[in-house]
This record gives structure tokens, sequence and C-alpha cells, in this order.
């Protein structure tokens, strides 16, 4: 095992639990194909890991932990709860397959997938978010690919703010009002899909950074998305490209390169909408 890399920074979430900035996503990734690719970010020095039910890889991942000989403590583990199993009772079952899927008597953050509105249950499967955070057996509760106006009725209705919103958030898809929103209601905002699924990689504003830096197009993208405070979660199953996607702590870029990132937003959506998807 690999000493863990130090300086990867840690955010404090609202309910005083801290969390990696910078994580390993498996979406995507086959369940035979997830416990070497959580291996080698494990080995690299990764310990934030994020899966969900409906990728069908919790037990890779669950495997993956176990032979790593990393304490439990050192670890940060995220699942999500899919759409169909929303609803009061439904959520506490789901919750228990995913425990037992992964190996673990707890997770460090556990979200809502989706806020599936026409199934209107996110409210009833908030309660059994607060009850399993209640128990300990999931240090945080949060939630996936909320729009603001979901949220509002979610913390009218609620003791517990969510303490993450995990969006898709690239520079073409910036979320500003939503991260300003976040802001103001201390909700960390975490980013899926932060390379636009490998779109911007050739873009010549994202180019001429890295050639000026010596570093990835990728490695440009994930510093942009840090230095403006979001959590991050690339995925990769090439070893190669695991380490290099941990590998932007020893640059920063300017306020020119962030502006000239910034200027690629055209709010073009890779993933599905959150108001009509269910």
């Amino acid at each position: 095992m690999t000493t863990p890399i130090p300086h990867v920074p840690h955010i404090t979430l609202n309910n005083g639990v801290t969390m990696p900035q910078l994580g390993f996503g498996v979406f995507q990734v086959p369940d035979d194909e997830t416990a070497a690719a959580v291996t080698t970010a494990l080995e690299s020095g990764y310990r934030s890991i994020d899966t969900a039910a409906i990728y069908g890889n919790e037990t890779g991942v669950g495997r993956a932990l176990a032979a790593s000989g990393i304490p439990r403590d050192e670890l940060f583990v995220t699942t999500k709860l899919w759409n169909a199993d929303q609803g009061y009772d439904s959520t506490l079952a789901a919750f228990d397959a995913s425990l037992s899927r992964l190996g673990l008597d707890h997770v460090d953050l556990y979200l809502i997938h989706w806020p599936a509105p026409a199934h209107d249950r996110y409210q009833d499967t908030w309660r059994a978010f607060e009850k399993i955070h209640s128990e300990g057996r999931a240090r945080a509760i949060g939630v996936s690919n909320f729009e603001p106006a979901h949220l509002r009725r979610l913390m009218d209705d609620s003791a517990v703010t969510p303490a993450v919103n995990q969006v898709e958030l690239h520079p073409r898809l910036q979320q500003r009002e939503l991260r300003a929103f976040h802001a103001r209601h201390g909700i960390a905002t975490e980013a899926w899909s932060p390379l636009a699924q490998g779109a911007l990689l050739g873009d010549p504003a994202v180019t001429s950074i890295a050639g000026r830096l010596g570093r990835t197009p990728a490695q440009v993208i994930l510093r942009w998305h840090l230095q403006l405070g979001n959590v991050v979660i690339p995925k990769s199953v090439t070893p190669e490209r695991i380490r290099e996607n941990l590998d932007v702590f020893g640059f920063e870029l300017t306020d020119a390169d962030i502006a000239a990132i910034d200027a690629l937003d055209d709010g073009g959506r890779i993933g599905p909408d959150p108001d009509t998807f269910n």
C-alpha cells in the first residue's frame, strides 16, 4: 500500500464531516473491472470513492476496499439511492442492500440520485435518509441532480439540510445559479462528469493553458474545478490517467486562465434534465 498523497485538500460539510475535494468515480465501470480500477486509485492516493446502486458495481468497490488494508476511517465512501427505490420503507431496504454489497457497516455520504419529480417521493425518501443519518449509518446525507426548486421544497419540509448536491458540472455547464444557491445554504457542490466526458479536452482555450503549464487538458479542467471550490470525482479505468487526474495540486491557474475557461459556458448538458428525468 502506498502512503496517501498528503496534499489532497478536504472540505468541511455543513454537519462538520470532512470530505476529500477530489475523489474517484466509477460511473459506467463494469463490476468485474471496478475492483482493479478502485485498487489502482487507492494505491495512487485517492481516499474518496463514489459509486451508486444503479451503477451495478458496489460489490466491486467493496472488494477493493476490503483488500486495500486501508483503515476505514481514512476512506470516504459515497453511494446513491436509485429512483425506483424512493419512498420511506423502500429507501431503508435499498440502503441495507447497498451496505451489504459494499461490505460496510456505514457509508460516509448517501445521496438521493435524482429528484424524479414525477414520482414525487423525494420528501418521504429524505425522511428515511434522516433516520439513516441519525443512526450513524451515513455520516452525511445529500442529494444529486437537484435544482433550486427541488432543494427549497426539501429544506422547507425537513430538519436536515443536504450536505452535498452532486450535479453535472463542467466548463460547458457551470451551474452558476445553482452554485450560488448552494453557497447561501451551506451545501457543498460536487461535480459529476467534470471533464464533460472528454468533450472539452481539445478546446483551444484549454489546450493553450495546458501547453503553457506543461499539463494535460484534463488536469487543467480539474484544477479549474478545485479553484472554484467544487468537489470533483473524475472517472477512468486507465492507470496512467487515474494517477494524472490526482496530480493537480502542484500548479495553479491564473485569473486569466479561469476567465478563459469560464467563457466556455454554453449550458450544454451531457446528461438528462433533472426536471424531466424520472
